[in-house]
């Protein structure tokens, strides 16, 4: 029987600018044993993705991944154009971790009231390659506040955020300075892309990123542990 999995999230999820682990979680899976359905919009906070679940529980799955909270993490470090985002993303408050929290708690209460689906909410992905700089600081203590949620609606959390931690640990990734990516850089990579015909590892590989392709969106490797968290922490353990 085939399982129908619904992935939520952002930017990551949509991936336009990141390597799909949506293509590379199928992968991992026997032939026609899921059916994966794709929620992501480019920049999308915790708030909008609450805003946006009716697509979801109208034809409710039987699993369900969240990965949010990249951009609520982003927000809190310096030089984050938060006032322009807040007008783009129409949010009605200025991010915050409790903010965050609350939505993200929300969000996980609609979809278990709505739906029976088996829930796990993924860690986040380290932002940048310096693991004691301020952005992987940063999405190391959203990460805490995912699992946080998790445990109060006994949800499954999905250990994404350390298992990155453990690959840039164990193969000593160059300490790369974290830059906040723009509008215009990541038009630039869709250029390389389409102009250069640069592959995403390739552009990652330039740059001596890892897991990244600009410290935020995904290559082959960084999309990799996504699919691999999702497959063996919530697909295979609970089928």
């Amino acid at each position: 029987m085939t399982t129908r999995v619904a992935c939520l999230g952002d930017s990551l999820t949509r991936a336009q600018l990141s390597v799909d682990y949506l293509e590379l979680l199928e992968r991992r899976r026997p032939p026609r044993d899921v059916r994966l359905a794709r929620f992501g919009v480019n920049g999308d906070f915790a708030h909008n993705l609450l805003r946006r679940l009716d697509a979801v529980v109208a034809d409710p799955p039987e699993v369900i991944t969240v990965l949010i909270g990249t951009n609520d993490a982003r927000a809190s470090l310096a030089g984050y154009p938060v006032e322009q985002v807040m007008k783009r993303k129409r949010l009605p408050e200025r991010p915050s971790a409790g903010w965050f929290q609350q939505c993200l708690g929300a969000v996980v209460a609609r979809l278990r009231a709505e739906t029976d689906a088996r829930i796990g909410l993924l860690s986040l992905p380290v932002l940048g390659q310096q693991l004691d700089g301020p952005a992987a600081r940063a999405s190391l203590a959203y990460s805490r506040l995912i699992a946080e949620v998790a445990a109060a609606e006994t949800v499954a959390c999905l250990p994404l955020h350390e298992r990155q931690t453990e690959e840039l640990r164990r193969a000593d990734a160059p300490p790369v300075a974290y830059r906040e990516a723009t509008p215009a850089a990541g038009v630039g990579v869709l250029l390389q892309r389409a102009v250069l015909r640069r592959g995403l590892d390739t552009i990652s590989r330039r740059r001596g990123l890892l897991l990244t392709i600009d410290h935020i969106h995904q290559n082959s490797r960084g999309a990799a542990r996504i699919a691999e968290v999702i497959d063996t922490g919530l697909l295979t353990r609970g089928g």
